[in-house]
Parts: structure tokens; C-alpha cells; sequence
């Protein structure tokens, strides 16, 4: 086993300045390494969506009724606060393991090599939302489970998971210029389904919302509608997504698309089908609150499937494609 090297007082002073540049000047990551870590990234924000979900089913939301301590008294929850207490300090200290998830992510990706600063920017952008986030949630828990305040926190939420998906991509990319794989009418469409899926998760928002599952066992306000009504609202806007994803793949099939795009589009056709049984089946059971759980993980694995369907439409090679001779000839006579 070699020597370790012996760390100099410039090393050190280097390290506690700079200690991304410190590592990334003695550490190169193999690609599979930075594609890991930013897949680990983006699967403890879907944790994330769960765990959120079970504080909520579980009345938990006022477990750790105070924050950013768990009591006035005490950072952690104690024994005499129970089940609720544990589980709302347990969904609170795991946002400190989605921290480590998206550190290891910007160390992995500022440690490549040649230096790939737009994948450590997404990196960062990981971090500040996360950051954001809790300020949020300590925001929920101090308004009372306000639920305008709690549908700003999930979506917040579904923010990080979009930039975890984005450097999860880009971690599998080169860094040349996009080369779209359709055309223009296609990535129009792809557009519409887009939209219509941001839709169809801020009307679930509202669902919750206005819903039975206020958080608490206590009288938590719920949001001034009908959920019944807005359910049905949000089971069209479903049928609207399923559609636009259906015809999606008939026209990559008509016009002969890669298959890429093509799996992709599948995949979220089955997860939607999925989905869509479960939001039923919970309907019609008065909503039971593991079928509930179920289905906010549903609404993560549904938006990262429109998210990759988009991202299917371009590639990215690692290097420009190297000019043809004959071409570059010609470019050298004109010139003359």
C-alpha cells in the first residue's frame, strides 16, 4: 500500500478556502460516478415527496409544533411527544441526507474531468432549492399547515426534482450543441403535454388542499372549495394528459422517430395508466391514506417520465462533429 502524501500548511489553508478545487485537483470521477451520484440526488428528492406525504397522512404535520427547533425547549423531538413527533423530526432530518446526496452530486460533477461548470451549476441549483424549501416547510409548520403554504412546499418540491432530473441527464450528455431527433410540430406537442402536466399537479395540489387530510388531527383550515368537484377537475385534466401522451406516440410513430423518444413516451403511458387506476380506486375508498401515499409518489414518477420524454427529443454528443475534409477544402477556396 503506498504512502499517503503528507498535507502541507498550503495544502491545508487551500483545502479550507476551496475545498471543492482542493478535491477535484486530486480526484477524477469515472462519468458512471458523476451519473450516480446525480441519480442519487434526484431519487432522495422523490423520498423526499413520500416521507412529506406520510407526515401529512400521519397528522404528523404538527408533531414538532415550533422550528427550526422541534420544540421551544428542544432541537429534536422528544419521548413524551410520541409517534407524531418522530416522524415529523425523521422527515426533517432527512432533508439533511438529501443534502448529502446533492453535495456528493456537486463534489462528483466539479471533479470531472475536462470541467463541466453547467453540471455543477445544476448542482447548486439543487442545493439552493433544498435550502429554500426548508425555510418553507418551517414556514408551514409555524402558519398552522396553512394549505396554500403546504401546496407551495410540494411544489417546491417537484422544482428540485425537475434540476435533479436535468443533471441526471446532463451527467449522461456531452456538452455540444443540442441536435434535435424531430421536428418542430413534434417538440410543439411535447410542449402542450408539458403544460397540461404542470396543471394537472397544481389542481392536485388544490385536491389535497381542500381534501380530508388536513395534516393534523386538530381543525386546520382547508382551502375554500369543493374537493369533490376539484377531484373530478383533475381526473379530466388526467384524461387530458393520458390523451395528448397517446397521441404523442402515434405521431413518433408516423413520422418514424428514434426509438428514444419512442420509450420513453411508452414508459409514462404505463405510469399514467398506473396512476390513473390509483387515483380511481382511492376515490371510490374515500381516500385511504396509504392509497394517497401512493399516489404523490405516483405524481414524482409521472412528472420526471414527461420530463424525460422532453429531454428525448435532442441529443447531445461529447464533441462536435469533426468537419469532413472535402468540406473543409471548399470552406479554404471560398475564403481564397
Amino acid at each position: 500500500m503506498g504512502r499517503v502524501p503528507k498535507l502541507t500548511r498550503a495544502d491545508a489553508v487551500s483545502a479550507v478556502r476551496n475545498p471543492l478545487a482542493f478535491i477535484a485537483a486530486r480526484w477524477t470521477p469515472r462519468p458512471e460516478t458523476v451519473r450516480r451520484a446525480a441519480l442519487a440526488a434526484l431519487v432522495m428528492a422523490v423520498v423526499l415527496v413520500v416521507t412529506g406525504g406520510a407526515v401529512r397522512l400521519t397528522s404528523s404535520g404538527l408533531g414538532c409544533p415550533t422550528w427550526p427547533k422541534c420544540t421551544d425547549d428542544s432541537l429534536a423531538a422528544t419521548s413524551a411527544m410520541g409517534f407524531h413527533g418522530a416522524i415529523e423530526f425523521g422527515n426533517r432530518m432527512l432533508t439533511y441526507v438529501l443534502c448529502a446526496a446533492v453535495g456528493w452530486a456537486i463534489v462528483a460533477a466539479r471533479s470531472q474531468k475536462p470541467r463541466r461548470r453547467s453540471l455543477t451549476r445544476l448542482g447548486w441549483a439543487q442545493f439552493w432549492v433544498v435550502m429554500s424549501n426548508a425555510v418553507i416547510g418551517g414556514v408551514v409548520v409555524l402558519v398552522g399547515l396553512n394549505p396554500y403554504t403546504v401546496a407551495v412546499h410540494f411544489m417546491a418540491t417537484t422544482a428540485l426534482i425537475t434540476v435533479a432530473v436535468l443533471m441526471w441527464q446532463r451527467a449522461k450528455e456531452g456538452d455540444a450543441a443540442p441536435r434535435p431527433l424531430v421536428g418542430a410540430s413534434v417538440v410543439q406537442l411535447v410542449w402542450f403535454l408539458v403544460a397540461a402536466t404542470v396543471l394537472l399537479i397544481l389542481v392536485g395540489t388544490v385536491v389535497t388542499g381542500a381534501g380530508p387530510h388536513a395534516g393534523d388531527s386538530s381543525d386546520v383550515p382547508r382551502m375554500p372549495v369543493n374537493w369533490e368537484t376539484v377531484a373530478k377537475l383533475h381526473a379530466v385534466l388526467a384524461w387530458v394528459v393520458v390523451t395528448l401522451t397517446f397521441a404523442l406516440w402515434f405521431v413518433l410513430k408516423a413520422v418514424d422517430a428514434p426509438q428514444g423518444p419512442l420509450r420513453r413516451t411508452r414508459d409514462l403511458f404505463v405510469v399514467l395508466l398506473l396512476q390513473g387506476v390509483l387515483g380511481y380506486v382511492q376515490y371510490f375508498t374515500k381516500l385511504p391514506e396509504f392509497l394517497v401515499g401512493l399516489h404523490m409518489l405516483g405524481s414524482a414518477l409521472i412528472w420526471i417520465a414527461v420530463l424525460r420524454v422532453l429531454l428525448s427529443l435532442r441529443e447531445r454528443p461529447a464533441t462536435e462533429p469533426a468537419q469532413p475534409p472535402e468540406r473543409s477544402a471548399e470552406a479554404a477556396l471560398s475564403k481564397a
